[in-house]
């Protein structure tokens, strides 16, 4: 005879004791197999257990997270550096780039002064009130760019020199012969140098307001100033540099002269 038991039935019979299980077991039926074990779980460590399954994935995703947030740090981070490296190198490079161009411009700005000094000359110019002051005059080159100096230079009377017109540069005045014991050479002037300005005087009347209020016709007076060569006809160069027997102070004549070379 064999013994059935009901679906309905079956739920009752596991959730009882131990001791009923057994009780259960003395039946015979072939029908039913014993399983070999079974664990049953309350409904608060169900609970508990489905919960820390839960807690453990949540961690899982938490700690995925952090570590992606630090690996995208980390490449930003790298970035950020890559990116000022570059700004540094373009820096660096454009201040480069600066200080060539202002050494650039020093060069350009030291080499006109150099050729300015090397082509100008300071010498007593006439001003009109009568004053006179030293000022830089510059004298162009006209025996060669870079070839030649100016060089201004004074001496008393008698020079000691010996001029002429030059050969191959028209209107130019050149020293032919000089006295090696005169006062010319002993300021420097050499034969082969260019005659490009000296003193000269000239002997004007100056006549006061109140002289000419009452009808005078003046005073002579000596003035002196810096008389150019430079395309004059020769007569009227001899006639500046004797001229400076007329200076009344009895001053040194200034000569500026150009020569060939350097400086």
């Amino acid at each position: 005879m064999v013994r059935f038991i009901s679906s309905t039935l079956l739920p009752f019979l596991l959730s009882i004791s131990n001791n009923n299980l057994e009780a259960v077991n003395a039946f015979s039926i072939p029908s039913l197999k014993r399983p070999t074990s079974i664990t049953f779980l309350s409904p608060q460590k169900a609970k508990s257990q489905k919960q820390t399954i839960l807690f453990s994935s949540s961690s899982e995703n938490e700690k995925d997270k952090v570590t992606i947030a630090q690996e995208e740090a980390t490449k930003l981070r790298e970035l950020a550096s890559i990116l000022r490296g570059e700004v540094s190198e373009f820096e660096k490079s454009k201040a480069n780039e600066e200080q060539k161009e202002k050494e650039e411009q020093e060069s350009i700005r030291q080499e006109k002064i150099a050729t300015r000094e090397r082509y100008s000359a300071e010498v007593p110019i006439l001003k009109g009130d009568g004053m006179t002051v030293l000022e830089r005059v510059d004298f162009p080159p006209r025996l060669g760019k870079e070839k030649s100096f100016i060089q201004a230079v004074k001496a008393p009377l008698p020079l000691g020199l010996i001029l002429g017109e030059h050969e191959t540069i028209p209107g130019a005045i050149r020293v032919d012969e000089i006295d090696e014991s005169g006062n010319g050479h002993s300021v420097g002037v050499r034969v082969g140098d260019l005659l490009r300005a000296c003193t000269a005087c000239q002997v004007i009347m100056e006549t006061p307001t109140w002289q000419l209020l009452a009808g005078g016709i003046g005073q002579p007076k000596t003035k002196r100033f810096m008389y150019g060569t430079d395309g004059r006809p020769f007569e009227e160069v001899m006639d500046a540099l004797g001229s400076n027997r007329m200076d009344p102070d009895g001053g040194d004549v200034w000569l500026v002269i150009e020569r060939e070379g350097e400086q």
